[in-house]
């Protein structure tokens, strides 16, 4: 293996939770008498965690008091309904296990509320994971490099010998402001076109190809 550390965002990388996110959203969206938005929206607004997402959501406009009110109804909806159709991208879980297998440490670094992702961590990758991060107060989200550090620091790795998987703007800037690699995967919620655009020197289709690049 190239890396001794591989670490992966978490929505549109190793699981596709778009559906799971529009059906909390427009939930929330409902409650509060605001319109709906459809997938294709909910996808562009994905990728810099639930507050960003739920401000894109809202109209132009939307008072921050409203704003809140989305954020809590979205909360309270996605905390039940966050597995209902989230599944692992094809080939994801085993590439995880060739990689520990081949003595690569293994971790997760996201926007996603913590709990969702220790929770969606434990359902779909039960033991696949060393660590995992997510949004928590008192660490920046990306694209601050803080939880990539984190990381780092506990799997005493040098930058040099890890890199971060994502597949979106956000994900290219937080390696580049850690100092690590960065692969860039198309299948999630930003194409191809746009991630070579945002920077992404290295883009991949597909586990196989991920796995030759590692």
């Amino acid at each position: 293996m190239k890396y001794d550390a591989v670490i992966f965002d978490m929505d549109g990388t190793i699981l596709d939770t778009l559906e799971d996110l529009a059906a909390a959203l427009n939930d929330a969206l409902e409650r509060n008498g605001l319109p709906r938005r459809t997938r294709e929206e909910v996808r562009r607004f994905v990728g810099n965690g639930i507050r960003k997402l739920i401000e894109r959501g809202v109209p132009a406009g939307t008072g921050a008091s409203v704003v809140n009110k989305v954020q809590a109804a979205f909360t309270e909806y996605y905390r039940v309904h966050y597995a209902d159709t989230t599944r692992p991208y094809g080939g994801i879980p085993e590439l995880i296990r060739i990689l520990r297998q081949g003595g690569c440490k293994t971790a997760v670094v996201s926007n996603k509320p913590d709990y969702g992702v220790q929770e969606l961590c434990d359902k779909y990758f039960d033991g696949l994971f060393d660590y995992a991060v997510g949004e928590r107060q008192g660490i920046r989200k990306k694209p601050a490099p803080d939880s990539v550090f984190e990381v780092l620091k506990r799997f005493q790795c040098p930058p040099e010998r890890a890199v971060y998987i994502g597949d979106s703007e956000v994900d290219v800037e937080t390696a580049r402001n850690a100092g690590v690699a960065c692969i860039c995967v198309d299948w999630g919620y930003r194409d191809r076109e746009f991630l070579a655009i945002s920077g992404a020197e290295n883009i991949v289709s597909d586990a196989k190809a991920l796995l030759s690049e590692l």
